[in-house]
């Protein structure tokens, strides 16, 4: 008779194809440390004024929203179409419609928690649901007001040990360009890009698509050579043919004159220059292609000015984690008065729940847990061979 076999069990799916693409779990000490940035971050924001709002997941489904295309959306029981958030700034300006209408302004806000995008991003990992904190500064513009967001920016990060140089855009500038030298329509938009993506190629192709003469061509190259240090404001002057273009260049040298410390200018970007009217800003840090922070000035419904700047989680950890201190050593108390001790002594300490020493040595070792706790006392494990839990 032949042995009857067990058929061979097929291999456990990875944790992650329990949980959509997109999504994941987060595990200490990866929470430890990215709630002490959340944690640093928040502090900081209030010590500069900036007081903190929650706003909900749950928003009303918008055509206009910046993002209604990518927004995840569900039917309300009463059939209204409700999406999760997927960005801040819109509603933050929801926020201050509602809640602060009538100021007293500036309005000095901050805020932290998820964000849900349907289509994969670019943030870190491809993820769709993702962390950001960040700040809005709403009700003024203007240079002091840009300057303090570009302080704060760059204190932010020094708060969380991040090596990030700040460029400074203004993407109105290009469309100012672009309007000077006759552009308008399809033209001009796709201008745009090509300008933002630096591509001297698509310049090329799309100046012969639309008949642009050899001076205008070359303006247009020159705009994706403006990146650097204050020499690219100069540059910029001279480019600087209509009142839109040169009230630009006018307000980042002021800028520049008030913010104490070094600034890189790229003043040809001009991605989602529809959407922002003033200076943008981002940073970005070693070994991620991804900025780190982000934001500019922008105009609420109503007309209100505003101006902010976020930082995702996901991308801050990554390029913090070699700054970020330890965390405290983790101890096994086995008496209520050696947890306190060893919490006072700003220790992390677990209680014992068992009398068995053998099992709490066990416990210990997959832990990594290299002391114990009695008392006033911190034993190494082996010095406790012979020691009862409660003598």
């Amino acid at each position: 008779m032949r042995p009857v076999s067990s058929p061979a069990r097929p291999p456990s799916p990875p944790p992650s194809a329990f949980i959509p693409e997109g999504t994941r779990d987060v595990l200490p000490p990866e929470w430890e440390q990215r709630e002490a940035l959340r944690t640093r971050l928040s502090a900081l924001f209030s010590a500069w004024g900036y007081r903190g709002v929650e706003l909900p997941a749950l928003e009303y489904a918008d055509a206009q929203h910046p993002q209604d295309a990518r927004a995840f959306k569900l039917i309300d029981s009463g059939g209204q179409v409700l999406a999760l958030r997927s960005e801040f700034t819109t509603a933050m300006g929801r926020l201050v419609r509602a809640r602060f209408a009538g100021g007293p302004f500036p309005l000095r806000l901050h805020y932290s928690g998820r964000l849900w995008l349907r289509a994969l991003t670019s943030e870190l990992g491809r993820l769709r649901e993702f962390g950001q904190t960040g700040v809005e500064l709403i009700g003024i513009e203007g240079a002091r007001a840009d300057a303090e967001l570009l302080h704060l920016a760059a204190a932010a990060l020094e708060q969380v040990g991040v090596n990030a140089q700040l460029e400074v855009g203004f993407p109105g500038f290009v469309d100012a360009v672009l309007e000077d030298a006759g552009l308008h329509g399809p033209a001009r938009n796709a201008l745009h890009g090509a300008v933002d993506r630096k591509s001297g190629a698509d310049i090329d192709l799309l100046s012969r698509q639309h008949g642009l003469s050899g001076a205008v061509t070359h303006t247009l190259h020159a705009l994706t050579d403006l990146y650097g240090g204050p020499e690219v404001l100069d540059a910029a002057a001279r480019l600087s043919q209509g009142v839109r273009a040169r009230a630009a260049v006018d307000h980042l040298t002021e800028v520049s004159k008030l913010y104490e410390g070094n600034l890189l200018y790229d003043l040809g970007a001009s991605r989602r220059y529809d959407y922002y009217t003033g200076l943008t800003f981002r940073a970005y840090a070693a070994g991620l292609n991804q900025p780190v922070l982000g934001g500019g000035r922008y105009t609420l419904d109503g007309g209100l000015p505003g101006a902010g700047f976020a930082m995702g989680l996901e991308r801050l950890l990554r390029a913090a984690a070699p700054q970020l201190p330890p965390q405290p050593e983790v101890v096994l108390a086995l008496d209520n008065a050696g947890a306190k001790a060893a919490r006072e002594a700003g220790l992390y300490a677990e209680l014992a729940w068992t009398d068995d020493l053998n099992e709490l040595r066990l416990y210990s070792e997959a832990r990594g847990i290299r002391r114990w706790s009695r008392g006033a006392k911190l034993f190494d494990m082996a010095e406790l061979s012979d020691m009862q839990v409660n003598p």
